[in-house]
Order: structure tokens, then sequence, then C-alpha cells
């Protein structure tokens, strides 16, 4: 007959993996960088959801509405970051897009939308947000290869 080991969950390897993930992603997420990139991350979503009213271009219904349900998805995305960090890479990518929507939105919402103050605030917010989705894929990025490195170390 054949032995069984009997083991249990907490010596499981894929526990011990998803262990030293957390780990890993609440230390990222504990950098200034990751705290920095979430705290702005949120305040430029609830920019775009609140810049028609904020700049003044309410009056393009089609435009406000876009703007505030691409607002409050980006913050969603981007405002859980630090609590679930190893799961930002496509939350991250996500918001990305998010962001270069918001550029190109005065030209592909329905109605003449494209003014001056739209496209001023939408390609200045949009760039934000694209630029702090990336910097949160890069830092989700290095903290992955410091995994690596580590566990690549632990195992010599």
């Amino acid at each position: 007959m054949t032995e069984r080991m009997h083991t249990t969950m907490e010596t499981h390897p894929d526990v011990l993996e998803m262990r030293e993930r957390f780990v890993l992603a609440e230390r990222a997420a504990a950098t200034q960088q990751g705290q920095a990139v979430e705290a702005m991350a949120l305040i430029t979503g609830l920019y775009m959801a609140a810049s028609p009213w904020i700049v003044g271009f309410n009056g393009f219904t089609t435009l406000a509405v876009n703007n505030l349900i691409a607002g409050v998805a980006y913050a969603l995305l981007m405002s859980g970051f630090g609590h679930a960090y190893e799961r930002t890479h496509a939350r991250a990518w996500a918001a990305a897009l998010i962001g270069i929507w918001m550029i190109i939105a005065p030209w592909v919402v329905a109605g003449n939308v494209s003014t001056t103050r739209t496209i001023t605030s939408n390609i200045i917010a949009g760039a934000v947000g694209l630029c702090l989705a990336l910097m949160a894929t890069a830092a989700n990025r290095a903290g992955a290869r410091r995994g690596s490195r580590a566990a690549g170390m632990m195992g010599r």
C-alpha cells in the first residue's frame, strides 16, 4: 500500500505563495510612492467626475455624463490599489484606458462638445490619469521582480 501524506492548509504550497505575495504587496503599498500614486489617482478620478461642474461645461450633457462615469470608474479602479496591490496590473491597465478615453472623449462623444474648456480639461485630466495608471503598473512590476528575486535567493 502507498502511504498518504496528510498536510494541512497552512503548509499547502499555494497558500504559502499567496501569503508571500500578500506580504510583498503590503510592503509595496506601504511605500511613499505607492501611497502617493493612490492618493493622486483618487483625486484625479474625483476631478474627472466633477470636471463638468468645476470647469463649467455641464451644459454638454453627453460629455458631462461621460466624465462623471469615467471619473467614478477611474477612482474605484485606482483607489483600492494598496489593499489588492498584487492584482492591480489589470486594474491599472483598465485605468490607463480610461485616461486615454478622457483625452479623446471631446471629439468622440455625440454632440458638438469640443470647446477649449472641454478639450483642455479632458486632455490634462486624461494625461494625469494615464501617467498615474502607468506608474501603478510599473510599481506592480517592480514589486513582482523584487518578489521573484527574493524567492530565488531563498531557494538557494
